[in-house]
């Protein structure tokens, strides 16, 4: 049976690692901060004590078990509304899916604490900061490289075809990941998408300079 002391140093380590990530996502403004994730890592490590050792009268009884997995079981799939919460919290866009994942994966680390996996908990929350921090840049950028951009163009039937976006945009052609042709809404038009991959916003708007230069080719200003 664990002292009061040693629980209550783990219920502190706990507060004390879920403060580090609640404090990366303060810096954010997100409503899942620093106050949230510290509660989060401090509950369950409390709910963690609680299954290990609360019950040692209970076990000197005959005929009695405990299983503590099973409130850290509860706790896993318990900690789910809070997660939902800041995600549905962003009205009709998705957004807040890593404040949940960092809300789950604090959960996790007050089990550990609270399991007296010091060095395990102490060293999955180095490993979330990182992930949280120093990976953020490498997504940015990875995303900048694969980001599309659509345009939206207005031809004369049979003008703008992918042999001649090809030409005119030369080695940047390798960009264009999808070239559609329908019937525009006047008669002998074309309504043209072509979907650029891997392209600024600045290069979608020199490509589409260098498209408006075809004869007829035009915006097409219903789609804006």
């Amino acid at each position: 049976m664990l002292s009061d002391w040693e629980m209550c140093i783990r219920l502190l380590l706990a507060a004390l690692l879920g403060s580090l990530i609640g404090l990366e996502r303060e810096r954010l403004l997100w409503a899942a901060g620093l106050r949230t994730h510290m509660l989060v890592c401090v509950g369950s490590c409390l709910l963690m004590i609680v299954s290990a050792f609360g019950f040692h009268d209970a076990l000197q009884m005959a005929h009695t078990e405990l299983d503590p997995s099973r409130v850290a079981a509860q706790v896993v799939s318990g900690i789910g509304f809070l997660g939902a919460g800041s995600i549905l919290l962003r009205g009709e866009v998705i957004r807040g899916l890593t404040t949940a994942a960092s809300l789950w994966t604090v959960a996790a680390i007050g089990l550990a604490v609270g399991g007296g996996l010091y060095a395990v908990g102490t060293a999955a929350t180095f490993m979330i900061l990182l992930i949280l921090v120093a990976i953020k840049p490498v997504e940015r950028l990875y995303r900048n490289k694969v980001k599309k951009h659509v345009l939206k163009l207005v031809a004369p039937s049979r003008t703008l075809t992918l042999k001649k976006v090809n030409e005119v945009m030369g080695n940047r052609s390798s960009k264009v990941k999808q070239f559609i042709v329908e019937k525009g809404s006047q008669e002998d038009t074309d309504s043209v998408t072509i979907e650029l991959v891997r392209t600024s916003g600045a290069q979608a708007e020199e490509i589409l300079k260098q498209l408006l230069t075809i004869e007829g080719v035009q915006e097409d200003q219903a789609a804006q």
